[in-house]
């Protein structure tokens, strides 16, 4: 898949092998590339995980006051919450809070090593 089919995404983080790890391991994407220590890239069909360690031109680009992980969020679709909540756990990742549902659906959210938000949805069948 080119490029420029993907949705990508920045996420500033403070250990790149630790959220390589974490989104391969943990939430299923693949490695896209890897071109220096400091800068990874992650994807999950077309979603493209930009992992930007302090050192990238990313994260230098950053003013300072607004570094830090914050309340946006990426969007993981599961067709069975429950499943996927069990797994996680089963792996050591805790969702922040409880299972919140509404019409749309039903959600949880966990961090990445870096404090990043994660949000796991199963939409209402």
């Amino acid at each position: 898949m080119p490029d420029d089919q993907y949705a990508s995404v920045r996420y500033l983080v403070d250990d790149v092998d630790a959220a390589v790890a974490f989104y391969t391991d943990v939430l299923g994407f693949t490695v896209l590339s890897r071109p220096a220590p400091p800068f990874a890239d992650v994807v999950r069909g077309p979603l493209r995980l930009l992992l930007s360690g302090p050192q990238t031109s990313g994260a230098r680009a950053t003013p300072q006051e607004l570094a830090g992980p914050g309340r946006n969020r990426i969007h993981l679709v599961v067709d069975d919450l429950d499943a996927e909540l069990e797994r996680l756990r089963g792996v050591g990742v805790h969702p922040l809070g409880e299972v919140v549902a509404g019409p749309g659906g039903r959600q949880f959210l966990v961090t990445d090593p870096a404090g990043n938000l994660v949000e796991v949805f199963e939409p209402a069948s």
